[in-house]
């Protein structure tokens, strides 16, 4: 693993820009309510499967917000990008009880399932690539298969981190609970450095527009 890369991982380049918001119950929702799927504990901390996590690690560090609110099934934080309310998130479920945490989360904040935007891991695209949707089916994801169960709706927006696939006759569930290599790493590590972007895109300028440049790349 390179220097730059190992400094880094797995939240990616952290600078911090803003302070987060401290609001409550009574006050405004937020705009965006965004969960990592992903594995706890520390044994999972560096495979495919928590790419989740590492992008919400990412969003912490260079927005300053610290997830710090303990509940029985994530921990969060209220924060501000680029001045929108938002909410940050990670289950401290497993990955297959996931939608545990955003039943919590919709409940908590009062909000619908077009507010949530889940981040997780995809093998169908290769390691760093982003895939952004309105909505659709699970695709195969065990955490996904939770949220829409739990949420008993498709229509909640979804960011893909590619970590490409084992070679052929390999291991599925094996490959997503093992480790990148260096070279997966360091790609995988580009592509969250991006969604930051992404994030902003959507508040500023709609699921609709931003998809339209993001699935491009």
């Amino acid at each position: 693993m390179s220097d730059r890369t190992s400094r880094r991982w797995p939240g990616v380049a952290l600078l911090g820009r803003l302070t987060r918001s401290g609001r409550g119950r009574g006050q405004a929702p937020p705009d965006l309510l965004i969960v990592g799927i992903g594995n706890p504990g520390a044994q999972y901390a560096a495979t495919r499967h928590n790419a989740g996590f590492w992008v919400i690690d990412e969003l912490a560090g260079q927005y300053s917000i610290e997830l710090s609110d303990r509940r029985r099934t994530c921990v969060l934080s209220d924060g501000v990008i680029e001045d929108h309310p938002v909410v940050l998130a990670k289950p401290r479920t497993y990955v297959n009880e996931s939608g545990r945490a955003a039943r919590y989360l919709l409940d908590r904040y009062r909000v619908g399932p077009e507010r949530l935007l889940v981040v997780y891991d995809d093998m169908d695209l290769p390691p760093g690539r982003l895939r952004l949707k309105a909505g659709g089916g699970p695709g195969g994801h065990n955490g996904m298969k939770s949220m829409i169960s739990a949420m008993g709706d498709r229509g909640f927006p979804r960011l893909r981190i590619g970590v490409g696939r084992p070679e052929s006759g390999g291991d599925d569930v094996g490959y997503v609970l093992g480790s990148p290599s260096e070279a997966e790493r360091d790609a995988i590590a580009d592509g969250i450095s991006r969604v930051p972007k992404v994030i902003v895109g959507i508040l500023t300028d709609g699921m609709e527009r931003t998809m339209d440049w993001v699935n491009q790349a």
